[in-house]
């Protein structure tokens, strides 16, 4: 399987802009700029799209390691947050919470990091990976 995404971008870095395109259009000519990535302006940046990308995966990992322990949750609601300093992402830190009928801590906590460990975006970062994990 391969996916792919597009960007085009025009002028300087600091002045110019941007879009993002998706193969499956969910972004389709969405707009990033220096703003974006470093200000407060409207559009998207590339470490919004890690985030976005390591909390989906790591999410849906955890659904299938709970699934493989025999436990479905009735809930998966996880925040990323990527860090970045001096030009690299230096951190990406999940913080899940969760619903997740019969589970105990110990099985849960287990269940996390499988995923934290395992979800292919987090074998893709070269970065320091951490997470924090609720039942609720």
């Amino acid at each position: 399987m391969i996916r792919n995404a597009t960007a085009e971008w025009q002028g300087s870095g600091k002045e110019g802009k941007g879009n993002l395109t998706t193969q499956s259009t969910v972004l389709n000519k969405t707009q990033y700029s220096f703003n974006t990535r470093f200000a407060d302006g409207v559009g998207t940046n590339p470490e919004e799209l890690v985030a976005a990308a390591h909390a989906g995966c790591f999410t849906m990992k955890l659904s299938f390691v709970l699934n493989e322990k025999g436990f479905t949750a009735d809930n998966l609601n996880t925040r990323c947050e990527i860090t970045f300093e001096n030009g690299a992402i230096t951190k990406s830190h999940l913080i899940v919470t969760a619903s997740v009928p019969g589970i105990s801590q110990e099985q849960f906590q287990e269940a996390v990091k499988d995923a934290e460990e395992n979800c292919p975006i987090s074998k893709l970062l070269d970065t320091e990976i951490t997470s924090e994990a609720t039942l609720s």
